[in-house]
């Protein structure tokens, strides 16, 4: 067996054991060592594939993680889900680009009308859910997009009045879950609830000029990143002075900048590259062919960065290191994907600037 045979059958391997975990320790132990596979793999095989490998494997923890906690709500007496739910994804998990050391990004929907029992068992689950996700290598949300939170924690009837209101308001702090909302997906539990929840979202959201402009609006704001003369503006201080955040500089850009139009378009994939490829085939978009090889560009620096692994688990500050930053040729494809991000960016703003002079 050659080494990329047996990293294929590690790979299978390591993906089946951990749907047989029973407790939260069992399921950090497997998620280690399906990780440590993924290393392995990681610049051997092409970096979209390695992404959907590494999101399965994070798929498979959240939905043993959900079987644990039915188990653990018996035991502490709350007996069986007192209805059908469905746990879903928000961010880079939704969009199924999620690191090795990404953070919670999560919320619950519950089937039917609230009433108390719903309400106590569901906050009672969602809180156990969360710890036991943070157990196992997952932390919290520090925006608090976690099913711990009565916001990401509701009915349907509920989530649909709380999408309906997010709509309407029109101001920077709804809007921003609304577009945190754009890429749920379903994981786990009941999927016909997600899939009503995800047409209450797209309810009305069509032709609506006033909310497409309000989502452009909170698209638009971005930290340069090239100064006057195209030069890559580093850290100046701090812990990763000389480095350069890619995550922030070129990954979330692009993501921002392709939901936008996947919004304006009536585009429904979730991965940013599906909706790139979507996007392409409805010929609604230039720069769509540089997109694609951008962001590919942008995953491939941000899963390279630096990263700290303690008791098993990785962190990383997702910054290129200073050093990294004398290749010429990571320079050279860094400058070349900030270009890209700063002709978007323009063109986005005098979009804007256009919309706004046609409301006034």
């Amino acid at each position: 067996m050659d080494r990329m045979e047996s990293n294929e059958w590690n790979h299978e391997k390591s993906y089946t054991s951990i749907a047989t975990a029973g407790s939260p320790q069992e399921l950090r132990a497997k998620r280690s060592d399906c990780q440590n596979v993924l290393l392995e793999q990681l610049n051997v095989i092409p970096i979209e594939e390695w992404m959907l490998r590494v999101n399965a494997m994070h798929d498979l923890i959240a939905r043993a993680a959900v079987g644990i906690v039915e188990a653990q709500m018996k035991e502490a007496g709350y007996g069986p889900p007192p209805c059908a739910y469905s746990f879903i994804v928000f961010g880079s998990a939704g969009r199924q680009e999620a690191t090795l050391w990404s953070d919670q990004d999560n919320g619950l929907i519950v089937e039917g009308e609230p009433d108390g029992e719903k309400k106590r068992y569901f906050a009672a689950f969602g809180s156990m859910l969360s710890d036991l996700l943070e157990t196992t290598g997952y932390e919290k949300c520090e925006g608090r997009v976690m099913c711990s939170e009565p916001m990401w924690n509701m009915t349907l009837p509920e989530w649909k009045a709380q999408l309906e209101s997010w709509k309407s308001q029109l101001e920077w702090e709804p809007i921003r879950y609304l577009i945190i909302s754009s890429d749920m997906r379903h994981v786990a539990g009941n999927a016909q609830l997600s899939g009503e929840w995800k047409e209450a979202f797209y309810a009305g959201l069509s032709g609506n000029v006033k909310l497409q402009n309000a989502i452009l609006r909170n698209t638009v704001r971005h930290k340069a990143t090239l100064n006057l003369l195209g030069q890559v503006l580093t850290e100046r201080f701090g812990d990763h002075a000389g480095g350069f955040d890619i995550k922030y500089g070129v990954y979330i850009p692009l993501v921002n900048s392709v939901r936008h139009l996947s919004l304006l378009y009536g585009v429904r994939m979730n991965s940013t590259l599906g909706r790139v490829k979507e996007l392409q085939r409805l010929g609604e978009y230039p720069y769509l062919g540089e997109i694609g090889r951008s962001f590919l560009t942008a995953l491939r620096m941000r899963v390279n960065t630096p990263y700290h692994m303690q008791d098993g688990l990785l962190s990383s500050s997702d910054y290129i290191a200073e050093s990294e930053l004398k290749n010429k040729q990571v320079m050279a494809e860094l400058r070349e994907s900030l270009l890209l991000v700063r002709r978007i960016h323009k063109a986005l703003q005098r979009q804007l600037r256009s919309a706004e002079r046609r409301q006034s």
